[in-house]
């Protein structure tokens, strides 16, 4: 797959907002895709990112309707995304999405319904677990060095994004919140790494009823908290582990590792699935910590963009994509299941499932 020559898929981005420079970075690196455009609902913004990249700007009407654009990336903000995803595919257009694949299920499997009508594929951030650090942590367990994987943790917590973020509203809006914020990171890197989630059982708050802004332009502003800033409770998996998952907008520090996975032969220390590399730490039982080397590429950058530009080769070749629209569909089933277990006091079944995405080596 990888010495595969084709032309390069055209790449229109929608949303020009603080992710948009990761993508615009690192897109240029991958031979599969060209980005031909952006647009935003702001023509200012798409035009002031297009003249820092040097690349071509246009309404979001005129970049849709562009027959050189083959593939959207759906940059905009969480409760944009069906939106934007929908107008996408009816233009004849692939797209892959910033996370959450959208702020409910229902709304993504939405999303999922009318791409298969379309014959469209559907790519969703993160691509995170595609970088060299996960996916050595990936070959780990594969090859049984924990053995039997028992359980885990993974955690997020902070104090909260509106200390530096200049509009941090959505964050604590509808489809925000600390889990179908920060949750896609962990669960997909998770996923990844153990396989489909069967069950949820979850416990959320939401401790205040408004936030400060702490950044300029807007310091000293206040928002008003819409959804669960705490979100805590144990997700088992098809295979039968066990991982407690917390994420949490109201802590001020915290000594966690990202993801801990425990197995039957040791305990592996997976790197922040917020980033593509990092350090890896494993202890075999009864042995003494090792720091494992990283051998896999894309850990040593910002590659934001690599789902994209897998996603673009697998529009030429027909092999299947990573970071896929199902993936990201059963992820948002779990997150959501948090908050339907709190709510209800039971445990939550998960209906969908999800082969674990191949193994990455590199992309053309």
């Amino acid at each position: 797959m990888n010495n595969e020559k084709f032309e390069p898929v055209g790449i229109g981005i929608i949303g020009c907002g603080n992710i948009s420079p990761a993508y615009l970075r690192a897109l240029p690196g991958f031979d599969s895709v060209r980005v031909r455009g952006v647009a935003d609902r702001d023509p200012a913004v798409a035009a002031a990112r297009a003249a820092e990249f040097g690349v071509p700007h246009a309404s979001v009407d005129a970049l849709l309707a562009d027959p050189e654009i083959e593939l959207i990336v759906n940059l905009t903000t969480p409760k944009s995304h069906l939106e934007v995803g929908l107008a996408a595919i009816a233009a004849g257009k692939h797209v892959h999405s910033e996370k959450p694949l959208a702020t409910t299920f229902a709304d993504g499997a939405r999303l999922m319904a009318a791409a298969g009508a379309a014959n469209r594929l559907v790519g969703c951030a993160p691509d995170t677990f595609l970088g060299g650090g996960h996916q050595a942590c990936r070959r780990l367990v594969d090859e049984g060095r924990i053995g039997t994987p028992v359980g885990g943790t993974a955690t997020f917590m902070c104090p909260g994004h509106e200390r530096w973020h200049p509009n941090p509203d959505f964050y604590y809006h509808t489809g925000g919140g600390p889990m179908l914020d920060m949750g896609p990171y962990y669960l997909t890197a998770l996923v990844n790494l153990l396989g489909p989630v069967r069950s949820v059982a979850g416990m959320v708050s939401t401790p205040r009823a408004t936030r400060e802004i702490g950044s300029a332009p807007r310091r000293g502003q206040r928002i008003t908290v819409e959804v669960p800033t705490h979100v805590t409770g144990t997700i088992r998996f098809v295979s039968g582990a066990i991982v407690q998952v917390i994420t949490s907008f109201d802590v001020a520090g915290h000594r966690h590792t990202p993801i801990e996975l425990y197995g039957t032969e040791g305990t592996l220390l997976v790197p922040d699935p917020n980033r593509f590399g990092g350090p890896i730490e494993f202890l075999r039982t009864g042995g003494e910590w090792e720091d494992i080397p990283v051998d896999a590429p894309y850990a040593d950058g910002n590659y934001r963009g690599i789902g994209a530009a897998d996603l673009g080769q697998a529009i030429r070749t027909g092999h299947p994509h990573r970071a896929s629209g199902a993936l990201a569909l059963h992820v948002l089933e779990v997150m959501e299941a948090f908050g339907l277990s709190s709510e209800s006091g039971r445990h939550i079944a998960i209906e969908t499932s999800v082969e674990r995405p191949a193994p990455l080596v590199a992309l053309t």
